[in-house]
């Protein structure tokens, strides 16, 4: 019974944190053409379980290299920033994304989101190891069908773009103030700063993009 609730424990967290590595790739994807399209939504997949798999096996060499866990955080915020100001100004383009920038975007991310996802499972499964790649198999599924849906709903609502940008910022936020070796920030809630993160990526997405349309007229 107890193996029976914590692997229902993981199958939850895993929904939530595979949403995550969905909407990343949708927003890497979208601008690729229809005919490679899938093939990103499968390499980014495919990816993000090797990572993970890795991540799995090293996770308690990996809890104590400092701010590791931070790192990932910081380079998420960038890739958001990137994707968003990416978003804006290849949507216009003939052809748009080529299928290598998109697997490449992807690549990186899925590294910062994968390991995340993996210390949080592991602090789950207690670092039982098959209950870890249990969680990692059910992510499968849940990140291609979820990138493909998210594609479709952001191409007909825009505006999910920078919602799906906000998500990732806020994860990296939630990466940043959860690394173990940080103590920067006593007694403040952890909220806040993700709210932070929101804010200045999308900020600072928004002054990217103006700046890059006042040196096009």
């Amino acid at each position: 019974m107890e193996h029976f609730m914590t692997l229902l424990m993981i199958v939850g967290i895993d929904i939530v944190l595979s949403a995550d590595n969905a909407i990343l790739i949708a927003m890497a994807a979208k601008n690729v053409d229809e005919k490679n399209r899938k093939k990103a939504i499968l390499f980014g997949t495919a990816v993000a379980v090797v990572l993970r798999i890795a991540f799995a096996g090293l996770v308690t060499y990996l809890l104590q290299i400092p701010y590791l866990q931070a790192l990932g955080g910081v380079l998420l915020v960038w890739i958001a920033i990137k994707l968003l100001i990416s978003n804006d100004s290849d949507s216009h383009k003939e052809g748009g994304t080529s299928v290598l920038s998109a697997i490449l975007m992807i690549v990186w991310a899925d590294a910062a989101m994968s390991l995340d996802n993996v210390l949080a499972l592991a602090a789950v499964a207690n670092g039982d190891f098959l209950m870890i790649m249990v969680g990692i198999l059910i992510s499968i599924p849940i990140i291609v069908w979820g990138s493909s849906f998210c594609i479709k709903m952001m191409e007909r609502f825009p505006v999910i773009i920078y919602i799906g940008a906000g998500i990732l910022a806020w994860s990296a936020g939630g990466m940043v103030m959860h690394d173990k070796h940080l103590n920067f920030l006593p007694g403040i809630p952890a909220y806040s700063v993700q709210i932070g993160f929101v804010v200045g990526v999308l900020g600072m997405s928004y002054i990217a993009n103006q700046f890059l349309k006042s040196r096009k007229k």
